[in-house]
């Protein structure tokens, strides 16, 4: 068994126990603190580094990273195809590959189906993230990927966040949503307006590509745009109707279509609703003549279909697309508009 340990100029700790050719133990401590312990299988290889060794401005954290890596006996895979794109999760993972184009190859740090809220990365992913041309994520979402972030110093990244917070040139004001609520791909308009940010990041990588990258952002943005304009028009009586979820998901697609979203439990699907708050959301779904409460695709709708019969309702699905599956994003927001065409008790 061999150890070794590197301190980096910024106070990172990096430790890997290298138990066979194959494993290794790795453990990340920023600032001095105890670090996520991570344990990760190599035999799938750490990405290799791009020609012309580390990048500028990277520092010495990241080509420790890699270093220790190719130490661990970590195999390289095949170089991808033109730029590589590292996305956090599956929207974002969508959102590169429609404005990259062929140009790009596009790897989520999320595979479908995982929930993104409890990611760990593996060593290789660390890795990946250093040798990737581009990462797009989303900080405050997932906070192993913004540890790491902050460790390797991409080069590149577009960090989605000041885009889910700001005020759009149509809007009156910046998102009327929980600032725990990450979900600002469900605003088409919003999610149009990040998609312009990773334009601007390519064609800075890319200037031969930059026409091309900007031309997918715009049509991308009039694909959202019609989206929008579906939304609206479907949902023009809905203004003020209460939108009843298992969780705070929708808060993002409420504020834009005046929907009023009344979460069975809040922005954190994993803590459980207390008795008293059931109570209060019983009472809301009396008090506004709620027909449908909806649950989360690929989620239990056990609480929902219990407080929905005692209550005789009915049960229906909306997708907040964290979850990836492969679908395309217009058809699942349709999807998701034909549910509360379906569901929701509109007074106009």
């Amino acid at each position: 068994m061999t150890t070794i340990t590197t301190t980096t100029r910024t106070r990172i700790t990096i430790t890997i126990t290298i138990t066979t050719m194959t494993m290794m133990d790795m453990t990340i401590e920023p600032g001095g603190r105890t670090g996520e312990h991570v344990t990760g299988n190599c035999s799938a290889g750490a990405p290799a580094r791009r020609p012309g060794g580390a990048r500028a401005g990277r520092g010495f954290a990241a080509v420790s990273v890699a270093a220790l890596l190719a130490l661990a006996g970590c195999t390289p895979p095949d170089e991808p195809e033109g730029l590589h794109i590292l996305a956090g999760f599956s929207p974002l993972e969508f959102l590169a590959a429609e404005i990259g184009g062929p140009e790009v190859t596009v790897t989520s740090l999320t595979a479908d189906g995982a929930d993104p809220h409890s990611l760990e990365l593996s060593p290789v992913q660390v890795g990946e993230m250093e040798s990737a041309d581009l990462v797009i994520y989303l900080s405050g979402l997932q906070p192993a990927t913004d540890e790491a972030v902050d460790m390797v110093a991409p080069a590149h990244v577009v960090d989605a966040e000041p885009v889910a917070r700001a005020q759009l040139p149509a809007d009156d004001g910046p998102p009327n949503v929980d600032p725990d609520d990450p979900h600002f791909w469900l605003d088409p308009l919003r999610f149009a307006a990040a998609g312009h940010e990773v334009a601007t990041e390519l064609a800075a990588l890319d200037p031969e590509g930059a026409a091309d990258y900007r031309a997918r952002a715009q049509a991308l943005e009039a694909d959202l745009m019609d989206l929008d304009g579906e939304f609206g028009a479907a949902l023009a009586g809905c203004a003020g109707a209460t939108l009843v979820t298992s969780h705070e998901a929708f808060g993002y697609l409420a504020d834009r279509y005046g929907l009023e979203q009344v979460g069975i439990a809040g922005v954190d699907p994993e803590v459980e609703p207390s008795p008293a708050r059931m109570r209060e959301v019983a009472g809301v779904i009396a008090d506004t003549d709620v027909l449908t409460i909806f649950f989360e695709a690929r989620a239990s709708p056990r609480v929902v279909e219990a407080l929905a019969e005692e209550l005789g309702v009915q049960v229906d699905v909306l997708d907040p697309m964290e979850r990836g599956t492969g679908a395309d994003y217009v058809e699942v927001m349709r999807a998701n508009l034909e549910a509360l065409e379906r569901g929701l008790n509109c007074p106009g």
